[in-house]
């Protein structure tokens, strides 16, 4: 019996049938050779995009006592991976993932360990900043990674919806453990163990990320010279897929609208007398995500991906609108659970629509440059707010947050005809 033969079955219908349905596409992912092992991988690589800036404020911040540095420092980080995430991924598209992993990944490691020893020493402040900064330019950047991989195995099949839901899915787990974890070590066990643990973690997932050399995707090398010379043409003059001039400002406006939530809900929790359940409310909202993530993932959509783009966007903007207004941390946290549930879907659908506009030879490269966009809007946004919330209260940095996101709809509104996949050829299958 064919496989076409298996999808004209009537379904089933028993309770367990039903139970397991929604989770039968991430099953079927699973089952290509390697995919769970390069995967699992890459969520223990990527563990410290949620641990490593938070944890370099806790280190910072016990030893010397001063939060400001701390935050600097920790911007610094990010505004160096921001810089260099493309074009570390453009040399991956270049040069294979497993070659530009390891020596970046060597220099992470070393960088991590200056940066924890300066601090231990308490060397002069401005000594934090290097190491700080070369830390964050050279933490490999596995997300985009991992879904190259699975765009390359799941070339054309309807499947790859479920597999860059579940990589979405696993983003939100990182959110949700990540903080936690890395508070908890840095407060109760040893300042520098916050961040020794973020970069072991970082090391072991890349290492096995980068030996899982069967799903690696292959170089696309153009064959004769007038191609190669074309090929460097187009990438000093064009972006790596033409809807990145409307997706990177609204990812970046959504990346301090994310910052202008979180530290609005500490603000907000603090006033009512309860700074700790912030961390909790924040885990809500990543689990709201998930949930999200999960269902959108599960289900196969008619609608064109630039507009299930827009509208989940729009159901996350209108949800973050409400939050200023929330009476206390009880409604607070059922109003971001709710809103949680579009937010992997509208970055699910901004990684499919890359996906699909991607040029040939530049798919890493056009994906790390949300992951940049994101990080230099909660650089910027972080350092707003802040001012926001001190001058005025939780409130306006929820009605600051409520601006970013509606600014960021707007942005895609105004160019979502860019966004429409390009017409071509149907990619060949792996």
């Amino acid at each position: 019996m064919t496989d076409l033969d298996d999808a004209r079955k009537p379904a089933s219908r028993s309770p367990a049938a039903l139970l397991t349905r929604p989770l039968r596409p991430y099953a079927e992912i699973f089952e290509i050779p390697g995919a769970w092992r390069f995967s699992t991988a890459a969520i223990i690589g990527r563990m410290p995009m949620s641990m490593f800036g938070l944890g370099t404020v806790l280190l910072i911040s016990s030893v010397t006592g001063k939060y400001g540095v701390a935050g600097a420092v920790s911007a610094a980080g990010s505004l160096g991976y921001a810089f260099t995430s493309p074009r570390v991924a453009r040399a991956v598209d270049s040069h294979g993932q497993r070659r530009v992993l390891l020596p970046l990944l060597a220099v992470f490691a070393v960088a991590t360990a200056l940066l924890i020893v300066t601090v231990q020493l308490r060397l002069p402040t401005w000594a934090f900043f290097v190491p700080g900064a070369i830390a964050g330019a050279t933490m490999p950047s596995l997300g985009a990674m991992v879904r190259a991989r699975w765009s390359v195995l799941l070339a054309g099949s309807p499947r790859l919806h479920a597999a860059f839901s579940f990589e979405s899915v696993a983003d939100e787990l990182c959110f949700i453990v990540g903080p936690a974890a890395v508070t908890l070590l840095a407060t109760e066990v040893f300042p520098a163990s916050g961040v020794g643990v973020a970069a072991l973690l970082c090391l072991l997932g890349t290492l096995w990320f980068a030996a899982e050399r069967g799903t690696e995707p292959a170089v696309v090398r153009p064959d004769r010279p007038a191609d190669r010379a074309g090929r460097r043409a187009g990438r000093v003059r064009g972006a790596a897929a033409p809807g990145l001039v409307v997706l990177a400002p609204v990812y970046l406006l959504l990346g301090a609208m994310f910052v202008s939530i979180d530290l609005s809900t500490v603000a907000f929790a603090q006033h009512f007398g309860h700074k700790p359940l912030a961390g909790f409310i924040l885990a809500t909202y990543a689990f709201g995500s998930a949930t999200g993530g999960i269902w959108y993932g599960s289900r196969q959509w008619r609608a064109p991906i630039e507009k299930r783009f827009a509208f989940s966007l729009a159901l996350t903007v209108l949800g973050v609108a409400t939050f200023w207004a929330q009476p206390n941390l009880i409604t607070l946290t059922c109003g971001i659970y709710l809103c949680g549930l579009a937010i992997a879907p509208t970055l699910i659908a901004g990684f499919s629509l890359l996906e699909a506009q991607a040029k040939p030879g530049r798919r890493t490269e056009a994906m790390s440059w949300l992951s940049s966009s994101i990080a230099i809007g909660i650089a910027a946004g972080a350092s707003v707010v802040g001012f926001v919330i001190d001058a005025h209260g939780p409130r306006f940095g929820y009605a600051f947050a409520a601006l970013c996101g509606a600014a960021s709809a707007a942005t895609c509104l105004a160019g979502l005809g860019r966004l429409r996949p390009v017409d071509g050829p149907a990619p060949a299958r792996s």
